[in-house]
């Protein structure tokens, strides 16, 4: 994956998708000048690492607060450059990031301390074990344009307060919003050199892969994320993969239909759809199958489209009219084999290039490539089935398993149910809100990638664990230790027996305890 990025200088471009204005435009990292961050990177760590999880804690804990003084003004940075309503930029991007914060805040030093390993070989009862965890180094981020900002800005607060540097390569449709991540954690305490953000386009991020980095997370599509994996492989970089889903949706016939309708319709077209976490697939039970459809159509025609700094905006524009294409060719493609679209299916010229209305779309089948490609647009694609057997074998049929969820007035029935589901999580009952639960991993399986993050499994993605043996009795030798002589694995058969041989235990025990040698009946 070798690229000369010294032939000229390179560009992006920052527009807002509403309007089209040109919001500004920035150079592009030279492979010299990506070298030269990760090398700052490695130099400063060190430093950054030695001080302590409870300081660095404190750099978070002031990050925070500055987010928290400015969301207004975070918020309406990540609309103008991403689309999405203000509601939404506050919510599933400020919201996420801080309460991200407030567990690590509450965490960080209680997963990351020293752990005891007790010992259950009775050969190690003399050794005293402890699992250490220690920061990679460098950790290089990739992130998109879909959540500029909670993507980011969730797996660097975790990479820092482990006590690595970070070196973030955004999207080039969102730099701005990067750089305003940038400003939060310098002004909280956190050294240039420890987070740094390297503008640039696809090539960047191939020198980035190329550099002095110790791990990297990727977000984006399968396509590059293969490419990331083949290219990490060459030189056994970790990594941690987020690739993108196709998340069905389950209604079984006891299903709430107002409550379920409205998660659809939300699940399916908040961010115009353009969130790995989306309803992509909706599965009704036959019997309920026409008056979902009927509701659905009904709550997404009163959906307002437009600019997202407009307040009242319900559904912002999509990215770029690339991404507008990919949505009109699936949906061609499910017409043209029979599916019906009871609402949307166009572009909204009156509102401006990059606007598509919220489609709902019935009679969709597995042979249609809305049902199996990723869409990454405001489509929801609703299929009947007759039983929860088959509603599960469709819910699997899918090369994806990001998330998935299921609709009952029975929990125990819709968990039965989550745990026949591939997929890195199931919500039963509610759509996409688990990405917010910092609690809890997100990632996926299947081509929905490798690796989590989030929580204290996110966290663990963050370090190397060492596991430190330190014997309680060092001037003695063991008996193990050479030479052998002929006796020693006769005497080693009776350890064995003596350990593992139930019948051989239990005689010895009541021996011991009848001579009142030991008063225990565990040994």
């Amino acid at each position: 994956m070798s690229v000369d990025l010294q032939v000229a200088a390179r560009k992006v471009v920052s527009t807002n998708p509403a309007t089209g204005e040109m919001l500004r435009e920035l150079d592009c990292a030279r492979e010299t000048e990506v070298q030269a961050a990760g090398l700052r990177a490695r130099q400063a760590q060190t430093a950054w690492m030695e001080l302590g999880v409870r300081e660095r804690v404190e750099v978070l804990r002031r990050f925070q607060r500055e987010l928290l003084g400015k969301k207004d003004k975070v918020a309406a940075a990540i609309t103008r450059e991403s689309g999405k309503p203000l509601a939404e930029a506050l919510t599933t991007e400020v919201l996420v990031v801080l309460d991200a914060a407030r567990f690590l805040i509450a965490n960080a030093y209680r997963i990351l301390r020293d752990e005891a390993v007790p010992h259950g070989n009775l050969a190690a009862k003399l050794k005293s074990g402890r699992m250490l965890r220690e920061p990679y180094g460098v950790i290089g981020i990739i992130s998109p344009w879909n959540y500029p900002f909670s993507i980011p800005a969730t797996e660097t607060l975790a990479a820092l307060v482990a006590g690595n540097a970070v070196v973030l390569k955004p999207s080039e449709f969102t730099s701005l919003v990067a750089l305003e991540l940038g400003s939060l954690l310098h002004a909280a305490g956190v050294p240039p050199n420890i987070f740094q953000v390297l503008i640039g386009d696809g090539a960047t991020g191939v020198a980035l892969i190329e550099s002095q980095i110790d791990k990297l997370i990727f977000t984006g599509s399968v396509p590059t994320g293969k490419r990331i994996a083949a290219a990490a492989a060459a030189r056994l970089l970790p990594i941690v993969l987020e690739l993108g889903g196709k998340d069905p949706m389950l209604v079984l016939d006891d299903a709430d239909l107002d409550v379920a309708t409205s998660a659809a319709v939300w699940g399916a077209f908040m961010n115009a759809g353009q969130t790995c976490l989306s309803v992509e697939r909706c599965y009704v039970h036959r019997s309920r199958y026409e008056a979902f459809l009927s509701a659905c159509v009904e709550k997404t025609k009163r959906l307002l489209v437009g600019n997202g700094l407009d307040t009242d905006t319900d559904v912002g524009p999509m990215i770029h009219e690339k991404q507008l294409r990919i949505v009109e060719s699936q949906i061609a493609d499910a017409t043209a084999q029979g599916a019906r679209i009871l609402t949307g299916g166009c572009r909204l010229p009156h509102l401006g290039t990059n606007f598509y209305a919220p489609t709902v779309i019935a009679d969709a089948t597995h042979e249609m490539r809305v049902m199996r490609e990723e869409t990454f647009g405001p489509v929801l694609p609703i299929m009947a089935f007759d039983a929860d057997d088959e509603a599960a074998r469709l819910a699997n049929d899918s090369e994806y398993g990001l998330s998935a969820s299921v609709w009952t007035r029975d929990q125990a029935r819709g968990e039965g149910l989550a745990r026949r589901i591939q997929a890195g999580t199931v919500m039963v009952n509610d759509v996409v809100s688990c990405f917010g639960i910092s609690e809890a991993p997100h990632g996926g399986v299947k081509n929905s990638g490798v690796g989590r993050t989030h929580g204290r499994f996110g966290l663990d993605e963050m370090v190397r664990l060492k596991y430190l043996d330190a014997d309680r009795m060092p001037g003695m030798k063991k008996v193990w230790w050479y030479r052998y002589g002929g006796g020693f694995a006769r005497q080693m058969e009776g350890f064995i027996d003596f350990q593992f041989a139930e019948s051989l235990r239990k005689r010895l025990c009541g021996a011991l305890r009848a001579a009142g040698v030991v008063r225990s009946r565990k040994l």
